[in-house]
């Protein structure tokens, strides 16, 4: 099986024009506006085992099988001060963001909110569109397949080094709430530097 190709922010940059239009649009915010970058992660009872012990010169032998239960969390990283919310839901459905859209705008009450994103789904849902409407939530799609533009995704990359890979929970349930609290327990500067806003090269420094 062929490892696979990495990308690293900042080589093979999206189009400018792209890049471009989200900072403008994010420098038109209205006074008191909040924007957030937005993303999920799955966790399994069977974690990624990245590391093992074998007798030298013999493969390793991992035992598989084909039920592993999941949870999903779902993540939202203020920039500008390291703020988190995060919210541990059974799947990845329309029903589910939704969920999370009521929790951001609970947390957030009386601000338009505008959430940086991809378009998966459960995201372009038109029920999902419906209802951040009416919860004054805007939508602001991130270039497809640049996954690397969004501080979430970095951040979960961490949660999974720390809390996913390599180790077995007695339960999926464990597991998530150990990843909540992992992610809930960083300092507002450690969970900037682990996504990636700190970066000389993060691509909205100037922005911020």
């Amino acid at each position: 099986m062929e490892a696979p190709t990495l990308r690293v922010l900042g080589e093979g940059a999206p189009p400018a024009p792209k890049k471009g239009a989200l900072v403008r649009r994010l420098r038109r915010l209205p006074e008191g506006a909040l924007f957030l970058f937005e993303d999920e992660t799955f966790l399994r009872q069977y974690p990624p085992l990245r590391a093992a012990w074998a007798p030298q010169g013999e493969q390793a032998r991992v035992p598989i099988t084909g039920e592993n239960a999941k949870r999903v969390l779902f993540g939202a990283l203020n920039p500008l001060t390291g703020h988190r919310i995060v919210l541990q839901r059974p799947t990845l459905r329309q029903e589910d963001f939704q969920a999370f859209l009521r929790l951001l705008r609970a947390r957030y009450p009386g601000r338009p909110l505008y959430l940086l994103l991809d378009k998966a789904g459960c995201h372009t849902a038109l029920r999902s569109q419906q209802l951040a409407t009416r919860l004054d939530i805007h939508l602001l799609w991130l270039p497809k397949q640049w996954s690397e533009l969004n501080v979430m995704d970095h951040l979960w990359r961490g949660l999974k080094q720390h809390v996913a890979a390599n180790r077995q929970y007695p339960t999926v349930d464990a597991q998530a709430q150990d990843a909540e609290d992992w992610v809930m327990g960083l300092t507002p500067r450690q969970a900037l530097r682990k996504a990636g806003v700190l970066s000389r090269r993060f691509w909205l420094r100037s922005f911020l």
